[in-house]
């Protein structure tokens, strides 16, 4: 049999990251997780080797550190790809600390980029946000669709960081790239061992929603119910975490096989029709028996009214599609959240 390849996965015990690892061990690849657990729980790393029965490596550090990153690389040897999920994310601390997202999110991906090429790595996939497509004039979002000012350092961070992949992807001699646009990752790990950690007062909906029906938070607020759409509340793509993490593993097996010396690619990844808030909460009380306290509060600056992917091109060119429903991704979270 051959021997698995080897794939460094910075951010792997982070929410995606560590999904995509245990993808990544179902498909026969041998993932290296790399983590400074920032945004992450050390016991992670154990509970992925119960799911995947495996001994995983992992690396803990900082991935904007050229010395650390050089040593994963040197003592691994034979690194066939780089799945790169470590970022900083909260779109509200952005704009209160734009210079450390600046720093660490552009400064780890040159890093990496300058590791590859030293090492001769050519296989790259990016995890980049729908975020780069701003309030599109038209939906479905196609990845084709213009590129808006973005409406966060967050969201200026993952624009800048596919404008330097590309352009590196030109300059180099063999190189080749994905960028994965993601819209809205929910859901758990059937297991239930791992799941959505956010740190202090969730900012996505659904951890808010798991949370006020565990009775760690009072009351959901529901910013705005006057919006241009059926019922009033923002609709968003709503993507399970599961299916996301299988995305990668296609996207960095078609490289692979790619027979070009060189691409650069980007895909959305989503589900191809979004749902509204309120959608997502009346599925959530009708899969789970849980009834929620929520209460309609005035709109949130910055929210896009709605967004939702195209996902044709994901489907044609990587064989890819999202499989698991909303309501399966929000009993999963539920599930998860009756862990923690």
């Amino acid at each position: 049999m051959a021997k698995a390849e080897k794939i460094i996965v910075t951010g792997g015990a982070g929410y995606i990251g560590s999904h995509t690892v245990v993808a990544l061990v179902e498909s026969g690849f041998e993932p290296v997780i790399v983590d400074d657990f920032s945004n992450a729980d050390h016991k992670v790393h154990e509970r992925l080797e119960t799911i995947t029965g495996k001994n995983l490596a992992l690396y803990e550090g900082d991935c904007n550190d050229m010395d650390f990153m050089q040593e994963v690389i040197e003592k691994e040897g034979s690194i066939t790809g780089i799945i790169h999920f470590a970022a900083f994310k909260a779109v509200g601390e952005s704009v209160e600390k734009p210079l450390a997202y600046y720093k660490n999110n552009i400064g780890s991906l040159l890093v990496l980029l300058e590791l590859m090429q030293r090492y001769a790595i050519d296989n790259f996939v990016f995890s980049s946000s729908c975020t780069v497509y701003g309030q599109p004039d038209k939906l479905p979002v196609t990845e084709d669709t213009p590129k808006k000012p973005a409406e966060s350092p967050y969201g200026n961070t993952k624009q800048v960081c596919e404008e330097i992949i590309e352009d590196f992807v030109k300059s180099a001699g063999q190189f080749k790239a994905i960028s994965l646009r993601y819209f809205n990752p929910i859901g758990a790990h059937p297991s239930s061992l791992i799941g959505e950690l956010p740190l202090g007062i969730p900012s996505n909906l659904v951890p808010f929603v798991t949370q006020t029906a565990a009775g760690l938070r009072e009351k959901l607020v529901v910013f705005g119910d006057d919006y241009d759409t059926t019922d009033g509340t923002c609709i968003r793509d709503y993507i399970h975490v599961v299916d996301l993490a299988k995305a990668h593993v296609k996207a960095i097996s078609f490289i692979q096989e790619s027979q070009k010396a060189k691409l650069y690619e980007v895909f959305n990844l989503g589900t191809g029709k979004g749902n509204s808030v309120l959608e997502v909460i009346k599925t959530f009380e009708t899969v789970t028996g849980e009834q929620l306290n929520y209460e309609i509060g005035p709109r949130r600056s910055g929210d896009v009214e709605q967004v939702y992917a195209s996902v044709d091109k994901s489907n044609e060119i990587l064989g890819w599609q999202a499989e698991l429903d909303l309501a399966q991704a929000l009993k999963d979270a539920w599930n998860w959240q009756k862990t923690l």
